[in-house]
């Protein structure tokens, strides 16, 4: 499944995969308005595809500055000075261009080569996707991998390239635990978060509001346990522990590349020059591992693994992984930008997504199905891909030239040689005006209709398009589809409950104010 990070480990980040949102209203340096509209005005300019013919070549503009000095400064930039927009936008304005050259986090002494070619726009950032030109081999957490130690002693699938062989083996587990237990997605989301929303009702109206993040933890390990797994984590030893743990795990993983919000002096020498051991948490990560064994080898997982030619240990490792870190750690990330998004719109188009979802419920007998969701609910899907397109749970993408390659901007072409590192940063090529109009702006029917179908293909938080499908051969997430149906029950699940509601950005938590319940009963 596709690399989903945390935006918040009880702490500040700054993104590996973290939820833009941050960098939008709360980054440092980087600040940016909260734009919000419920129709779309106006079309999209001119596409990549457009200009492609006869670009000159120029030389990939900026440096990395004297050995280790230039990772530093570019270091602190990024995590403290500038902040993460402000990084890239004054480079930008500093080079004229896209596509340029620079250090990345977390450098030297954790990653000994820093040096990459940032790609910043629709028109280049493609080639990230592409493995016949482009290797993403350990590349998951960017120019440094954490120790193995922290996976069981296994390189897990998100760090394999489609070139080798295990790749295709895990991959297919994947797609086979997807497929054995769909027909759980549906009603076991609708049980967990149904409970989820009702203890928020009480919460909100014990207090007044509802920190949205500490209930969707909870209800997102649940569901992911149960739908993928048929397994509650209450009725093991494990309880309600999980979420607790998942982000212990993480931030051993992901310290050399997070910010605690520490005066630079004290903890860039604290997260950014050692990795933290992995014996520290070695109990922790172990019940993890042991209430996943159980699970997926009750669920049939770990027997398929067999069949595949994988042993138990290694897929379970896997699989733990591919839930953790991944699946939850998409809806740990995206639930909440698409609450803060849909939220920040208001009634007028609370009132259409409800009439919407409702009808179109209605036409399946009362039932929530696939099918209705898909064909029965544009608008509903057009708010899904613009929360994608806006707030990608994917901001960072990286993979290595496997071989002297031309890499186009809108303007120009670039050459690259052959084991240089790629570097794309996702909001931006999503919030590309040349393609996108009105970028900064949450458009709800902006993929409405046949041309905002053409959007689709500019959608690329999955580690490729929207309008592509995950193969073994490629490295999109395994997950997709899957990721993409949990985003729309969450706005199904809304909108069969209430009517309108109303939320607060407070730091990184997104605070509900108010539950309007459905006046309509069915």
């Amino acid at each position: 499944m596709a690399a989903f990070v945390y935006p918040s480990l009880s702490i500040r980040t700054a993104p590996l995969y973290s939820s833009s949102h941050q960098h939008h209203n709360h980054n440092r340096g980087g600040r940016r308005r909260l734009f919000v509209s419920n129709s779309v005005s106006d079309s999209p300019t001119t596409t990549p595809d457009e200009n492609k013919s006869k670009l000159p070549i120029r030389s990939i503009p900026g440096g990395y500055g004297l050995p280790l000095l230039g990772a530093i400064k570019d270091r602190l930039d990024y995590f403290y000075f500038q902040g993460t927009d402000g990084f890239f936008n004054s480079r930008i304005s500093e080079h004229k261009s896209t596509v340029f050259r620079a250090n990345m986090p977390p450098g030297p002494p954790i990653a000994s080569d820093p040096k990459v070619v940032v790609l910043l726009d629709a028109a280049s950032f493609p080639i990230l996707f592409d493995v016949s030109k482009v290797e993403k081999k350990d590349v998951f957490t960017g120019t440094y991998m954490p120790s193995t130690d922290l996976t069981g002693g296994y390189r897990v699938l998100s760090y394999l390239d489609p070139s080798e062989p295990k790749h295709a083996q895990l991959k297919n587990l994947i797609f086979y635990i997807l497929s054995s237990r769909r027909q759980f997605v549906i009603p076991e989301f609708r049980t967990t978060f149904g409970s989820m929303f009702e203890s928020i009702d009480r919460e909100i109206e014990d207090k007044g509001k509802a920190d949205f993040g500490g209930f969707n933890d909870k209800a997102s390990f649940v569901y992911v346990a149960k739908s993928l797994y048929g397994t509650d984590p209450a009725d093991t030893s494990l309880k309600s522990d999980g979420p607790d743990l998942i982000v212990k795990w993480l931030l051993f993983q992901l310290s050399p590349i997070l910010t605690l919000g520490l005066p630079f002096f004290l903890e860039d020498p604290l997260l950014h020059t050692f990795t933290l051991p992995g014996f520290l948490i070695k109990s922790d990560y172990q019940r993890l591992y042991d209430f996943f064994l159980e699970a997926a080898g009750n669920s049939g997982a770990l027997d398929e693994a067999e069949r595949l030619g994988l042993s138990k240990e290694e897929a379970c490792h896997n699989i733990l992984f591919s839930a953790c870190f991944n699946t939850y750690g998409g809806m740990k990330i995206f639930f909440p930008a698409i609450l803060k998004w849909v939220g920040s719109v208001g009634p007028q188009l609370h009132a259409k997504l409800a009439a919407e979802i409702r009808d179109a419920v209605r036409k399946n007998g009362g039932q929530v199905t696939m099918a209705g969701m898909e064909n029965d609910m544009p608008l509903m899907k057009s708010v899904v891909y613009e929360a994608f397109r806006i707030e990608p749970p994917v901001p960072l993408q990286y993979a290595k030239a496997k071989e002297d390659i031309v890499i186009q901007s809108h303007d120009a072409a670039y050459q690259v040689k052959k084991g240089e590192m790629l570097f794309g940063y996702q909001p931006f090529a999503t919030k590309d005006g040349r393609v996108f109009k009105k970028p900064e702006t949450f458009l709800a029917e902006r993929f409405l209709g046949e041309e905002g179908e053409r959007l689709l293909k500019y959608v690329v938080w999955s580690n490729g398009s929207e309008t592509d499908s995950p193969t073994t051969q490629n490295k999109q997430c395994a997950g997709k589809e899957f990721v993409v149906m949990m985003a729309r029950l969450l706005l199904v699940e809304i909108f069969l409950r209430y009517d309108t509601f109303a939320v607060a950005v407070e730091g990184s938590s997104i605070q509900i104010s108010s539950l309007t319940k459905r006046t309509d009963l069915p």
